[in-house]
């Protein structure tokens, strides 16, 4: 990453700078066929459930233009009757 250009107080932080591990860390252990396959089974659970949730949730959220022109028509009646 980035050197320190200053001088450390203490030898063994600048040491510790340099220090390099030469043990490598053991190799992931391969996912088995049911880890594989209820991984994918519970991406399509949570997919299905946001795509029905959206489909459940447009007629709610769709604006009612008949409703919002009888309440124009019955406040334009109002005024004209004045």
């Amino acid at each position: 990453m980035f050197r320190r250009r200053e001088p450390v107080p203490f030898a063994f932080v600048a040491e510790a700078d340099r220090f390099r591990s030469n043990v490598a860390p053991p190799p992931r252990e391969r996912a088995s066929r049911a880890q594989v396959a209820g991984r994918t089974l519970m991406g399509l659970v949570v997919a299905g459930g946001l795509a029905g949730a959206l489909l459940l949730g447009l007629p709610a959220l769709q604006q009612d233009s008949a409703g919002m022109s009888t309440v124009h028509h019955s406040r334009s009646e109002a005024a004209n009757s004045r």
